[in-house]
């Protein structure tokens, strides 16, 4: 076992896509932490959940949950668009103004059931905001194990993401935690001191704050094994592959195409790592965290 640091930052996005919010501590369930991407957009003229790749506009509306949300359930959210003005998720009128915000007509969903297989399924190939093409693939290995009691594994959704815009169920890209060192942070700094490497860049759950014994990039060799943070285990799937989400302007935050040619130069386009749950609990920011 190795200590590699402590939690330093907490961050819950309600709405996929949108900017988050930084907390100081939360709740660990099966699909991470309760309200983490508990809504999306639905692009209605290409038929499909969209995030900030196809709607890079999404980026300078920020989310936030109104009330502590609770494992298996949605809390209240209230949407902030980059004039000020606030509407309810859920609210008839918040698709009214995203829609007009993003030049096409979107609605605005909660979690919806896994059974509605139709309502996550890619856009049909011949319409044109077709976007499967433009997803990173998740690579299967040959031998991957069974990872949690549910028999996960990175073949089985590598096969479902090729038919449906996320894994049925949930709005996430692939997996429910997502974790980036400063280690990783300060080499790109380093290696790019011209961009700014803001951690909304890179849209992590937890920052580590790295121990003296962790480098640049380490995480991403540690898929395959556990993390500890308290009573909470998680087990390191693969290596974030990053995309043109990095290089968007947010609030504060220029558009810098540069951020990403930096990563694929020194980092084979990888920063942070997916993570899923083995044991859930509390997580706090000051935690230890251990590699076993």
């Amino acid at each position: 076992m190795q200590t590699v640091g402590t939690i330093q930052e907490i961050w819950r996005y309600p709405v996929k896509s949108m900017a988050g919010e930084q907390i100081s501590s939360c709740s660990i369930a099966t699909l991470g932490i309760p309200g983490d991407r508990g809504w999306a957009l639905r692009d209605e003229k290409a038929g499909e959940i969209r995030g900030a790749k196809k709607l890079p506009q999404l980026m300078h509306c920020q989310a936030t949950c109104l009330a502590e949300p609770r494992a298996g359930e949605i809390p209240a959210t209230e949407i902030t668009f980059p004039d000020g003005a606030r509407f309810r998720a859920g609210d008839k009128h918040a698709e009214t103004r995203l829609s007009e915000f993003l030049g096409r007509p979107v609605t605005l969903w909660p979690i919806q059931p896994k059974e509605r297989r139709d309502f996550y399924r890619r856009a049909a190939s011949d319409n044109p905001g077709h976007g499967a093409a433009t997803r990173e693939p998740v690579e299967p290995h040959d031998d991957e194990p069974a990872l949690t009691r549910e028999r996960f594994s990175l073949r089985a959704l590598g096969r479902e993401l090729e038919e449906f815009a996320t894994p049925l169920g949930t709005f996430f890209d692939g997996f429910p935690l997502h974790l980036v060192t400063t280690a990783s942070l300060a080499e790109l700094s380093r290696l790019n001191p011209a961009a700014n490497f803001d951690v909304r860049r890179f849209r992590p759950n937890f920052i580590i704050k790295s121990n003296d014994n962790v480098r640049g990039f380490d995480e991403t060799t540690w898929a395959r094994r556990t993390l500890r943070v308290g009573e909470v285990r998680m087990k390191i799937v693969m290596p974030t592959g990053r995309c043109v989400m990095t290089t968007l302007d947010q609030k504060t935050l220029p558009k810098d195409p540069t951020v990403l040619r930096t990563i694929a130069k020194h980092a084979n386009q990888n920063v942070g790592v997916y993570a899923i749950i083995a044991n859930g609990g509390r997580i706090n920011s000051g935690d230890e965290v251990v590699l076993e």
